[in-house]
């Protein structure tokens, strides 16, 4: 039987980038924001530096593809500990690509790259295996519109 709960988050944006007369003027105003919810530390977010962001801070591109990666782990590390595979370390160098057109654009992919290493030989295949349940179960992938997808590597610890 299926059931379903509603989740709510909430997050505040701020935007810190008057630099004393507002939009008056596209290039006027830097992009500097901060990103805050109750309880967590601030993040200090700006737009990319093609759209005269600041380089020093997070945009919106690489929090999403953060999310991505973020998610993606923590589903596959929930499937590996449910599964028996015991991953020792995770590490994800992800990838994403935006096309603009006009005033508009979209991400077009993503590209996650884990690299995981697990305790026994005897796991390297089902670890392999379980970045489909991984990726099916990942919020964030099933609400994005654009594909994602996954080349991880799994390597097997030696101890030494």
């Amino acid at each position: 039987m299926a059931f379903s709960h509603a989740h709510h988050y909430a997050v505040r944006v701020e935007w810190t980038g008057n630099l004393g007369t507002g939009t008056d003027h596209y290039r006027s105003y830097a992009r500097a924001h901060t990103v805050s919810a109750e309880g967590l530390p601030d993040l200090l977010g700006s737009s990319d530096p093609t759209f005269h962001g600041d380089r020093t801070r997070w945009n919106p591109e690489q929090l999403l593809l953060a999310a991505l990666a973020q998610c993606h782990m923590l589903s596959y590390l929930h499937h590996c500990a449910a599964n028996g595979v015991v991953v020792l370390s995770y590490a994800d160098d992800s990838a994403g690509t935006m096309r603009t057109e006009g005033n508009g654009g979209r991400f077009t992919e993503a590209v996650l790259r884990p690299r995981i290493e697990v305790a026994e030989e005897s796991m390297r295949e089902q670890a392999l295996a379980l970045h489909g349940p991984a990726s099916r179960d990942c919020f964030i992938a099933s609400s994005v519109n654009f594909p994602v997808h996954h080349e991880p590597v799994v390597t097997v610890h030696s101890a030494g």
